[in-house]
């Protein structure tokens, strides 16, 4: 009689096909800090933006792109760690790297028609509160409130099921609920199962308070007038600054990130020495 397949029985190229997703959300948060970011900070400088109208759009653009790049491959990755743990079985086949590469360059085909719409709507515009040329939530009620749901809360929900399902299996592997089970989570799919979910927990709550500000003023316009300007900008700086602390909780959670991490910092230290 044939052994069921067990989390110890895969290809390791396949164990490390969701390896890909992680990079790709790496270019996510890369994407803004090469172009929007140095023309942010022009514009604190300068007290306004002076870049021009075409800079502005384009500034927009990589902005939204790095955002929802960022969340659908955050769902992709939670996909992804779902089939392995809790699909073990269909996951060879799903997540072959054929397949892997595919579904990336489906999350970023999707991502890009998530933003197209911007243009048509004339959304991405400059907010002097934010010194940026950002997606404006108060051009289009129904947009934005599709925006919120499409690009904040479906995901969300989407990555909250998997994770709710896996804990649900972790707990009852470590409980031992079914001793006759096959099923066991190596330590290491189990740090990266939480690293990937302490992305997740950030990046909700550093989105959250903005989305949140969205939606409200989408459903009565009259509450723009009631939210602070010192609430809407902290909620703007706290959610782009989500795209700094991925590379941090890598460095903290990950052996291998920290050790690649040390090694960086001698050599740009003797190489400065």
């Amino acid at each position: 009689m044939l052994n069921r397949p067990t989390l110890r029985d895969h290809d390791p190229k396949l164990r490390k096909a969701g390896n890909a997703f992680v990079v790709s959300l790496a270019l996510a948060d890369l994407v803004v800090a090469i172009y929007p970011y140095p023309l942010v900070l022009t514009a604190i400088f300068h007290d306004g933006w002076i870049a021009g109208y075409i800079h502005c759009q384009i500034s927009g653009f990589l902005m939204g792109l790095s955002v929802i790049g960022s969340i659908f491959n955050i769902t992709a990755i939670a996909i992804n760690r779902y089939c392995y743990i809790c699909h073990s079985l269909k996951y060879d086949k799903l997540f072959s790297n054929s397949n892997t590469m595919c579904y990336v360059v489906l999350v970023w085909a999707l991502t890009i028609l998530a933003i197209v719409p911007n243009w048509f709507v004339e959304s991405l515009q400059y907010d002097p509160r934010v010194y940026s040329c950002t997606f404006a939530q108060s051009v289009s009620s129904l947009y934005t409130i599709t925006v919120v749901v499409v690009h904040f809360i479906l995901p969300i929900s989407i990555v909250s099921y998997c994770y709710l399902r896996i804990w649900i299996l972790v707990i009852q592997v470590r409980r031992r609920v079914k001793p006759d089970s096959r099923t066991k989570i190596k330590p290491h799919d189990l740090r990266n199962f939480l690293t990937m979910f302490v992305v997740f927990v950030l990046f909700a709550v550093c989105w959250a308070p903005l989305n949140l500000i969205g939606l409200a003023v989408a459903l009565d316009s009259r509450l723009s007038r009631a939210i602070p300007e010192w609430l809407f900008t902290a909620s703007y700086f706290m959610a782009y600054f989500n795209s700094c602390l991925n590379a941090v909780v890598y460095g903290v959670l990950n052996h291998n990130f920290r050790k690649e991490y040390k090694r960086i910092v001698l050599i740009i230290f003797k190489f400065h020495c």
